[in-house]
């Protein structure tokens, strides 16, 4: 067993090389779906409906499990930083038996039950008729989709990036050379139009998955399950997933809401969010470093250490934003040109472009101290922060703006509180230093 991590010397280069190879993984797979709507986008409306609808059920079965990333990060980098490798990698191996026990699960349910979900969803058996098939061949995906973000999980939370990225880009590559390929029949192969892209994503996601697993192998660890680390597991994912919840309630209300004050609204609210969600992913590179490095501080005994590279990647992380803000407040009038020339929609941009522009700032402190607390297993209390955020902020925002026909700029009011709410209660936790609880183990606490 090595000794444990010196975190002393932690610098600009060592978080940036954590921070940038994770950025690539966190944005590669929103980028190869862009090109799978592109491909599938030349079958015409129809079949772009269908993996509209069939793609919302497949991310909404397995983003809920992001604390198979989240939290082996969490768990493996405090066994790294106290100089416990086997233990780190071993946090992969359980929570990739989990992933495999969960996926399979998900897998059944969805066979099961897709037909009334996907009509249901589609509202029109046009639209169902093509989500359908697309979904019972993705859905096979999801236990490996599961595997890959355990591996995400133990690999980070050994300060091992690059290889994360190389196997995601591997998988996603193959599913980018095929999806063209088994759609519209090219190169000889036969065309099966939108049960291509499907096929086209499982294969990608069995390379990836794949990777992961001989990674593990080749570590040399015990590969038994072991039902009391993955009992620990659970229950730091059952509030990593109750937050996840919390996210998706204020983001399906905020879109249910912008949908009844017209077309241009709604427009505008999903292009704005849209590039929110791409800074969210940019700022989130930072976090997990943040997380990452903290774990591995408090596992080495190193507290103090540990709040120092709390202050310092937040600070980094703050200025970015700023800088970023900067630049979209600059762009104010160039930016949304670039995805749409619909004069309405334009208009209605332009009403909720400063909302977005203010909380940048607020997100990369925000975004920074939640990659600090998750990295110190503070779960409980980021999920009732976020929680009480929604309830006290966004929610009640939302739902008043449409009582009273404050229109969009109301639902981003309501977006503004929730940040404002989360930077309270973060910051508050993060001084308060209740959090820089030392060991290998994380802690069970209450928030």
């Amino acid at each position: 067993m090595a000794g444990p991590v010196d975190v002393g010397s932690v610098g600009a280069r060592r978080i940036l090389g954590i921070a940038v190879p994770t950025l690539g993984v966190l944005v590669a797979e929103p980028v190869y779906l862009l090109f799978d709507m592109a491909v599938v986008g030349r079958l015409g409306a129809l079949a772009l409906a269908g993996l509209a609808v069939g793609g919302l059920i497949l991310a909404q079965v397995s983003s809920q499990l992001t604390f198979l990333s989240y939290g082996t990060t969490a768990r493996a980098s405090r066994r790294h930083g106290a100089g416990d490798e086997r233990g780190a990698v071993g946090e992969g191996v359980q929570a990739s038996w989990i992933a495999m026990g969960v996926g399979v699960a998900i897998l059944v349910v969805v066979q099961v039950f897709a037909g009334p979900v996907t009509r249901g969803i589609a509202g029109g058996e046009e639209i169902a008729g093509e989500a359908l098939p697309w979904l019972r061949i993705a859905s096979f995906g999801v236990p490996l989709i599961l595997l890959s973000m355990a591996g995400n999980g133990w690999m980070r939370g050994v300060q091992e990036t690059r290889r994360p990225l190389m196997y995601v880009v591997a998988g996603l590559a193959l599913s980018g050379v095929l999806c063209p390929v088994l759609v519209h029949g090219l190169l000889g192969a036969p065309r099966l139009e939108l049960e291509g892209s499907a096929v086209a994503n499982v294969t990608g996601q069995v390379v990836a998955a794949g990777l992961f697993v001989s990674a593990l192998v080749r570590e040399r660890v015990p590969l038994a399950p072991h039902i009391e680390i993955m009992k620990a597991q659970l229950v730091l994912g059952r509030d990593l997933i109750a937050r996840s919840l919390a996210f998706q309630a204020c983001f399906v209300s905020a879109a249910a809401v912008a949908s009844r004050f017209g077309a241009a609204s709604v427009a505008a609210h999903q292009l704005v969010l849209m590039i929110w969600n791409f800074l969210a992913l940019t700022l989130d590179s930072l976090a997990i470093a943040a997380q990452t490095l903290v774990g591995a501080a408090l596992g080495a005994g190193n507290a103090r250490g540990a709040k120092g590279l709390a202050r310092r990647i937040t600070g980094w992380s703050t200025m970015f934003a700023v800088v970023l803000a900067v630049v979209f407040a600059a762009g104010y009038r160039v930016i949304p040109r670039l995805f749409t020339d619909d004069p309405s929609v334009l208009d209605r941009t332009h009403v909720v472009w400063w909302f977005f522009v203010g909380i940048i700032p607020i997100a990369g402190v925000v975004f920074a101290l939640d990659g600090v607390l998750l990295g110190a297993g503070d779960a409980a209390f980021l999920r009732n922060a976020t929680l009480g955020s929604a309830l006290l902020g966004f929610l009640p925002a939302i739902w008043l703006s449409l009582a009273y026909d404050w229109g969009i700029g109301g639902i981003w009011t309501g977006l503004v509180a929730f940040m404002v709410l989360r930077l309270a209660a973060v910051c508050w936790r993060a001084l308060s230093g209740r959090w820089a609880q030392v060991g290998s183990e994380v802690p069970r606490r209450a928030a």
